[in-house]
């Protein structure tokens, strides 16, 4: 955390309004001191605690392609930004089978003060001073599922909620890449779309939630590559939209 802050917004400072925004949740595995999960620490390298890759290519977009970014500086283990304030999982007890012991019994209220809260009221004074185009919400997600093995053959999904005016033509304009697009796929944003269902839809901002493969991204000439073209396909995007 810098400053004790939950997040940090790199490219804000003199963006122009009306362009496009980027929104990454689960950027971060860090623990602040004095919060015991009562984990193995190499779990948080995993992606119960972080979606892998995602910081890189939301650094790369705001340095290199003139798109701001709010970025999340504290683990999903410790409060998940992307849970409504009133979802049990906002301070998670298990994650993809582990549990969290440290979790059981936490002051879930001090956490939503502490990170939660101030995540959301940031985010939401960017929103209103960039007035952006458009909202990319970037995470990540595993090449297989932990429990059963199973291979997800996407390489990035588009996921949307009731607004799927933006992911309708991401979805065409990633599949004139060669790649493999997953429509609402490997997750609905029917079920799971927090953060846009309280930033986008309700302000009615057109935006992409974009989940890449981790093994697509966890290397710096990955994280390279993708900024490059999430840049090129959603600045293409935003002006369909």
């Amino acid at each position: 955390m810098i400053d004790n802050l939950p997040y940090r917004q790199v490219g804000t400072e003199g963006a122009r309004t009306g362009g496009l925004l980027c929104v990454v949740d689960h950027a971060s595995n860090y623990v602040p001191d004095g919060i015991e999960l009562g984990i193995d620490q190499k779990l948080l390298n995993d992606h119960i605690a972080i979606d892998i890759g995602v910081e890189g290519i939301a650094d790369r977009l705001a340095r290199q392609h003139d798109i701001p970014a709010h970025i999340a500086c504290v683990s999903r283990l410790v409060c998940d930004f992307h849970r409504k304030e009133d979802d049990a999982a906002v301070v998670p007890t298990e994650s993809d089978g582990h549990l969290i012991p440290g979790n059981i019994g936490a002051d879930v209220e001090a956490r939503l003060n502490l990170f939660h809260r101030p995540y959301h009221y940031e985010l939401g004074q960017l929103i209103e001073r960039l007035q952006p185009r458009m909202i990319i919400a970037l995470h990540s997600f595993t090449p297989s599922l932990a429990t059963s093995g199973e291979e997800r053959p996407w390489e990035v999904g588009l996921l949307y909620n009731q607004d799927d005016r933006a992911a309708r033509h991401a979805i065409r304009l990633f599949g004139e890449q060669g790649l493999t697009v997953g429509d609402n796929e490997p997750y609905s944003g029917k079920q799971l779309n927090a953060t846009m269902d309280r930033h986008a839809e309700t302000r009615g901002i057109p935006y992409c939630t974009v989940e890449i493969r981790q093994d697509q991204i966890n290397t710096k000439a990955g994280q390279s590559r993708w900024a490059v073209m999430l840049a090129d396909v959603l600045g293409r995007v935003a002006l369909e939209v």
